[in-house]
C-alpha cells in the first residue's frame, strides 16, 4: 500500500489535527483514513456547483462515516463551498460543524450522517430517484469496514442489485479497524456475490481512486474496496484503537505537525 502524501494532503491533515486541538475532540484517525478519497472524489470526479449546492444535476455524496466529518469539511472548505474560517469553530456550540455533518447547517452536505449502516440506504434512494425522475446525476457513499456489519448495508445491496443502479458508487473505507470486533474478510468477493461490480484499490493512491471511481456498468452497481490505513501520516495514532476519539496534548500536537511537515 502506497504511503505516499501528497503536499494537498499533508497540509489538509495538519488542518485536521489543529480544528481537533482547538475544539478539545474529534476523529483524527478516521478522517486521515479517507481524506485521499474524498479529495479525489471532490477534485476529479464530481460534478458539483459551491455557489449553487442544491443544483438538480448535481452528484451526490454521502459520507456515511460521519464521525469522519473533517475530512468532508477540509475538502468542502477547499472548494469553497465555504470559508475557510468556518473551520477554525469546529465542535463549538454555535459552529456550522459538527462532530457529525448536518445537512441543514452546512452548505454541500446531502444528509446528516453518524448512525451507522445508514448512509448507504440513502444513497440507494437517492440513485433509484435519479432512475425514476430523468435527472441524471451519480451517487457515491463512503462506509466504514464496521458498518459492513450492519443488516442495512447488504439489504442496501440486494436492493441496487435489483434496479441495476449503475449510477451508484459505495466506496468502502476498509481500514480493517472493525476486525477487532467482527471480521468481515473479503468485502470485493462479497459484493460480487450481491451481483455488484467489485474493485479493490489503494486507498491512499489518488490515481487508483480516480480510475475506480470512473468505472462505469450498464447494469450494475459499483463496489470499491479502499484498503486504506487508520491514522496514515502520524505514527503514534496508525491502527492505534486509543486513538480513535481523542485530542491530542501539546505535545502529540508538535509530534504530529512534525511527522506531516
Amino acid at each position: 500500500m502506497s504511503k505516499i502524501q501528497t503536499p494537498a494532503i499533508k497540509k489538509l491533515k495538519c488542518t485536521i489535527v489543529e480544528a481537533v486541538a482547538k475544539a478539545g475532540e474529534g476523529h483524527i484517525p478516521s478522517a486521515f483514513s479517507i481524506l485521499d478519497i474524498v479529495w479525489t472524489l471532490y477534485d476529479k470526479v464530481l460534478k458539483f456547483d459551491p455557489k449553487n449546492p442544491k443544483w438538480d444535476e448535481r452528484d451526490r455524496f454521502f459520507l456515511s462515516k460521519g464521525h469522519a466529518s473533517l475530512a468532508l469539511y477540509m475538502v468542502l472548505s477547499e472548494k469553497k463551498f465555504f470559508p475557510r474560517e468556518r473551520l477554525e469553530g469546529f465542535a463549538k456550540w454555535d459552529s456550522l460543524l459538527g462532530g457529525h455533518p448536518d445537512r441543514n447547517k452546512v452548505p454541500g452536505v446531502e444528509a446528516s450522517t453518524g448512525s451507522l449502516g445508514h448512509g448507504l440506504p440513502m444513497a440507494v434512494g437517492s440513485a433509484l430517484a435519479s432512475k425514476i425522475s430523468g435527472v441524471k446525476y451519480r451517487v457515491f457513499t463512503i462506509i466504514g469496514d464496521g458498518e459492513a456489519n450492519e443488516g442495512t448495508i447488504w439489504e442496501s445491496a440486494m436492493l441496487a442489485s435489483h434496479h441495476k443502479l449503475n449510477n451508484l458508487y459505495c466506496i468502502v473505507d476498509y481500514n480493517h479497524s472493525g476486525d477487532r470486533a467482527l471480521r468481515v474478510d473479503d468485502l470485493v468477493e462479497k459484493f460480487k456475490s450481491f451481483g455488484w461490480q467489485s474493485i479493490s484499490v489503494d486507498g491512499h493512491n489518488q490515481k487508483e481512486i480516480e480510475k475506480a471511481l470512473k468505472v462505469k456498468t450498464t447494469d450494475k452497481p459499483i463496489a470499491i474496496i479502499a484498503e486504506t490505513i487508520k491514522g496514515l501520516g502520524a505514527k503514534m495514532m496508525e491502527n492505534n484503537p486509543a486513538w480513535h476519539h481523542k485530542a491530542p496534548t501539546p505535545e502529540e500536537f508538535t509530534q504530529i505537525l512534525k511527522e506531516l511537515s
